[in-house]
């Protein structure tokens, strides 16, 4: 598929997401926030659930990834020496 002209902002996603699509995005976050505060006992920065990830950031959840993918722009390490 070709990539259109006009970029589609978060807002506007989140907006078809609930009155296109009719899910309850509020539900959604609070399930979210459960699914965290039960991982929770320590400071951490992410919590492991039915094999996603929910990186933290403080109290925020800034992204959900599978537990067996590497986040766009984090690349693994391949042995490399340290510079310095």
């Amino acid at each position: 598929m070709k990539k259109p002209l006009y970029r589609v902002t978060d807002h506007a996603l989140v907006r078809y997401l609930e009155r296109v699509e009719g899910m309850d995005i509020e539900t959604l976050r609070r399930r979210i926030g459960h699914t965290v505060q039960q991982g929770i006992e320590h400071e951490v920065n992410g919590v492991i659930s039915g094999g996603m990830i929910y990186r933290l950031n403080g109290v925020s959840v800034v992204t959900i990834v599978p537990q067996n993918e590497v986040e766009r722009g984090h690349k693994k390490r391949r042995g490399r020496k340290p510079r310095g």
